[in-house]
């Protein structure tokens, strides 16, 4: 097998053409048979492995950059600078991570996790090199589904005029994002593919680059001589390349969408091997939302290249048509155009993923906030029980958004308590609201369920006590119940426990009124301290005689980690925080 003998790229550089064609097929096989055991991106990865053969083969890494976009079919890279073991010995699969990462390996350049941003970071490396004098290639790849991000635009829009020498853009169209591509841009593409490159518009000239068109993106030895070609170059080019998204497995390719990232599945027939049958809050929002979609055609349902935030799959697309808007990778334009269709009436709803929600902060801030638009957003996978990679974490929203005037960020810690806040919040006229999607899974209520959010901050006391108090938020609020059990248990004090569903602001009437008969307030957070939720109730106690204990997360970047070993780390658990307040009872 020639996989086993690539240890470095220079190792590649000793095979024929037809050599690297069979090391492309053994890498598929890797790639197909790890993901199958492990999970991850599979489909976005099989359609890169021949054109990241010709980069290696052709250029000269680590001397020569090699910037990749998202980084998420970075795999086969990965194989052919020093990591092969991590995709061939199931023993050493946790040995590298699925995104680029300089600690990795001196091939990496950057970690990065969101889209668009691989142009930008090179045209930043080639200005560097120019000025330093320094002769090194920079090659940028790019997906066609990342053009629709503002970034990569602007990337593009700089980087074909501004830099004199040397930048490379290795652009793969395969003709979808995650899902399918959508805006006037792919108009062109799609003009650009069907003649070969040769068309009259050609938006990468428009900004100022010189071109090469390579129809089939799995042609080696095609893609070699091409690159051959730009290698070197003296100013800016971009080459075009069309691949197919899951190239060499057929259930990938049949389906592109369900399979850009998958959990363990069979080889054979693609289904995914322990399929969660349980409840899950993606179907049940979804489904509701298209319900309420069905009678108010005011309703749209928005999303930024992640249908999967909501679970809308293509059928489900299908049902509410017009109703359901995908503005490709393009969060900033979302929540923008969010405000435009609630100043004329509209009822919008934009749902991503918290880590994307960090994009958007100046349109949430400017066009949602300081003009009041009742638009909603729906924060998925924002909590410490979520995404894991250092990229994708979902936990500092709290600090962020809490602090912007005149949202509203809800709070809700079970089923019918989410659809409450939602259904309240498409209907009223008053405020931007985000709600921020519980993560530990799906509990029913006790008892009766809010329905109007509009009296601003009022918490709930679930259960009245004295003594201890304790404020747990959102998905922290299970947790709040097993601790009031455990201090009942331990100290035999039946303490107050008080979920507060607003992020946003203080309910300073109850906090008052616990000074009466409590001696210690514990607030519970699924997000960073610093910044957040508790440290506001600890403020407002600040001038009081009362103890406040703020237990959440510490300010850093998670990678990779054990959830019960960061839980247990941060004294997150009933048994240490019962432990921790003993001096206190």
């Amino acid at each position: 097998m020639y996989i086993e003998k690539i240890y470095t790229p220079s190792d590649l550089k000793k095979l024929t053409i037809r050599e690297c064609q069979e090391l492309a097929k053994e890498i598929r096989k890797a790639l197909i048979v790890k993901a199958s055991k492990k999970g991850g991106h599979l489909a976005s990865n099989l359609g890169m492995v021949d054109a990241t053969i010709a980069i290696h083969y052709v250029f000269n890494s680590p001397t020569d950059k090699i910037i990749f976009d998202v980084s998420h079919q970075c795999y086969t890279h990965k194989i052919l600078t020093g990591r092969k073991d991590a995709f061939i010995d199931e023993e050493l699969y946790n040995t590298c991570n699925g995104y680029t990462n300089p600690v990795e390996s001196e091939h990496d350049v950057f970690r990065v996790g969101h889209t668009a941003t691989s142009i930008s970071l090179a045209c930043g490396m080639a200005k560097a090199r120019d000025l330093a004098g320094g002769k090194e290639n920079i090659i940028a790849i790019i997906g066609d589904g990342s053009l629709s991000g503002g970034e990569a635009l602007e990337g593009l829009n700089f980087g074909g005029s501004e830099i004199q020498g040397n930048l490379i853009i290795i652009f793969n169209d395969n003709q979808m994002s995650i899902a399918e591509n959508h805006g006037g841009i792919y108009k062109n593409l799609q003009q650009l593919r069907e003649t070969y490159g040769k068309c009259e518009n050609n938006l990468f000239k428009a900004f100022g680059y010189d071109y090469l068109f390579v129809k089939d993106g799995h042609d080696i030895e095609e893609l070699v001589k091409t690159l051959q070609s730009v290698k070197d170059i003296d100013h800016p080019i971009v080459v075009h390349i069309c691949t197919v998204k899951g190239k060499g497995y057929e259930h990938a390719q049949m389906n592109k969408e369900s399979t850009h990232w998958v959990r363990p599945f069979d080889i054979e027939s693609g289904k995914e091997k322990n399929p969660f049958n349980g409840a899950r809050y993606d179907y049940i929002i979804r489904d509701h939302l298209i319900e309420k979609m069905k009678k108010d055609e005011r309703i749209v349902t928005m999303i930024a290249a992640v249908p999967g935030a909501l679970s809308f799959s293509e059928e489900y697309r299908k049902q509410i048509g017009r109703q359901f808007v995908d503005v490709g990778i393009a969060e900033e334009h979302a929540i923008a155009m969010a405000a435009g269709i609630a100043k004329h009436g509209g009822k919008p709803v934009f749902a991503t993923m918290s880590t994307f929600f960090q994009r958007t902060y100046d349109q949430i801030s400017q066009e949602l906030c300081i003009n009041k638009m009742p638009a909603t957003m729906i924060v998925v996978n924002a909590s410490v029980y979520s995404a894991d990679d250092v990229t994708h974490i979902g936990i500092f929203d709290i600090p962020m958004m809490s602090n912007i005037p005149n949202l509203v960020y809800l709070a809700p810690t079970n089923r019918q308590e989410y659809i409450a806040m939602l259904d309240w919040s498409i209907d009223q006229t008053e405020y931007p609201v985000a709600i921020r999607a519980p993560r530990n899974g799906v509990f029913d209520a006790k008892g009766e369920v809010d329905v109007d959010y509009s009296e601003l901050n009022k918490y709930k006391v679930v259960s009245e006590g004295k003594e201890i108090a304790i404020i747990a938020l959102g998905d922290f609020f299970q947790l709040g119940e097993e601790l009031s059990d455990k201090i009942k248990k331990i100290y035999s004090i039946n303490s107050t426990l008080i979920n507060p569903r607003y992020i946003t602001g203080l309910d300073k009437t109850l906090l008052t009124d616990l000074i009466k008969n409590h001696k210690l307030i514990i607030t519970l957070e699924d997000g960073v301290l610093d910044g957040g939720f508790g440290q506001k109730i600890a403020s407002f106690y600040g001038p009081q005689d009362m103890k406040v204990l703020n237990y959440g997360l510490k300010k850093e970047f998670l990678d990779r980690y054990n959830i019960s070993e960061v839980m247990e780390k941060n004294h997150l658990c009933a048994d240490i925080i019962a432990e921790d307040i003993k001096n206190y009872v």
